[in-house]
């Protein structure tokens, strides 16, 4: 019983060994390190709103020049703003940017059929079966995929409540 013990405990350390000098030796440089941190402030839902197949693809465009950044429409006015500091680009160029929209659930109309939060890319709504489906504020990105999948069109898109986070104090104009 202690030979084994000893033997396992061997092996464990000479393959761990193993492990972490093959993960020296064949590591991968990462790529631009501007990329990533443009991919950590986007939003994550990989939802395809801007026309890539998730926010990795989406932060290597634009830093690479190839996208917008207002091409996110759920990181909304604040999120394009800090991504126009962050590459050095003059955001009044791209003109007046979309009000994000949140989906709401006509009450009268869902029979609960259940498509709308299956194809929901962050699970923001809410409900079962034959039951009441509610949409999840907070977690909404107004993706419209639920639009979409609706057969009864009892979801429609509105804009956001105005809140302090969405809050913009437009520039005073000279006299």
């Amino acid at each position: 019983m202690l030979i084994a013990t000893l033997v396992l405990t061997l092996m464990g350390l000479t393959l761990g060994g193993l492990l972490g000098l093959a993960a020296k030796y064949f590591a991968v440089e990462d790529g631009n390190p501007l990329v990533k941190e443009i991919e950590a402030m986007l939003p994550g839902s990989q939802c395809g709103q801007c026309g890539f197949p998730g926010c990795g693809p989406a932060a290597e465009a634009m830093v690479e020049g190839t996208a917008s950044v207002t091409c996110c429409p759920p990181g909304g006015k604040m999120l394009a703003e800090s991504l126009a500091q962050k590459l050095d680009i003059d955001l009044s160029e791209f003109g007046e940017l979309p009000e994000p929209q949140l989906a709401s659930i006509n009450a009268e109309l869902c029979t609960g059929c259940t498509r709308c939060y299956k194809a929901c890319p962050t699970d923001a709504i809410v409900g079962a079966s034959k039951q009441l489906h509610v949409v999840v504020g907070g977690a909404c990105i107004g993706c419209s995929k639920c639009v979409e999948a609706c057969p009864e069109d009892c979801i429609s898109l509105t804009p956001a409540p105005m809140t302090l986070d969405r809050w913009h104090w437009s520039k005073p104009e000279a006299a």
